[in-house]
């Protein structure tokens, strides 16, 4: 059975592919099946935004569909940029390198470490069916100098608890192991569809 990733995001989709291709599902991508959604995320939690991309990509395709939806939270910042993280900065067309320098000068002055952690909530959606959900996070902290050349978003500020590298610094292998993302998919794959 196809299982379509829900997301137009070019590091998502690598990530989730590369997560769950050990176990022999038949992935599909939006764009091998010539779909583009742009659902708007206006949900209150990273549940409500998963569910809602979880079901309207698998409403456009009906095929079951796998969706995510992710924040950094900074302690320092009561939480922020939270659910807010892929569009944390005011500045139209922003990039990630633009929201990270944003979230540094915002922490700097403030008392370090500064403790963070990266939460992901996936949702599996089927056609006729009901939402089913997983979780998970992973702990590090803030540090105000980019390292490390892998991942996107806040990777190369974020420096995994006992690790001593950034997610940035860690091998693909390795963030697939231990990301919040990785975790919440392998706690999801116990209710997968099966051909």
């Amino acid at each position: 059975m196809k299982i379509l990733v829900g997301t137009q995001n070019p590091g998502k989709q690598v990530e989730m592919v590369a997560i769950l291709a050990e176990l022999g599902l038949d992935l599909v991508l939006p764009q091998d099946i010539g779909l583009a959604l742009d659902v708007v995320e206006n949900g209150q939690t990273y549940a409500q935004n998963a569910e809602l991309k979880a079901r309207a990509f698998c409403a456009a395709s009906g095929l079951p569909c796998l969706a995510d939806d992710s924040g950094l939270e900074v302690d320092a910042l009561d939480g922020a940029p939270g659910l807010y993280s892929a569009r944390y900065s005011p500045a139209p067309g922003a990039s990630d390198a633009d929201r990270r320098r944003l979230l540094v000068s915002r922490l700097a002055g403030l008392p370090r470490p500064w403790t963070a952690r990266f939460r992901a909530t996936v949702c599996l959606m089927t056609p006729g069916g009901e939402p089913r959900f997983a979780e998970g996070q992973c702990e590090g902290e803030i540090i105000p100098e980019e390292r490390g050349s892998n991942g996107f978003g806040y990777d190369a500020i974020f420096l995994v608890a006992g690790t001593g590298l950034t997610m940035a610094e860690l091998s693909d292998a390795e963030k697939n192991r231990i990301s919040h993302r990785a975790r919440a998919l392998h706690g999801i794959t116990a209710i997968f569809p099966r051909a």
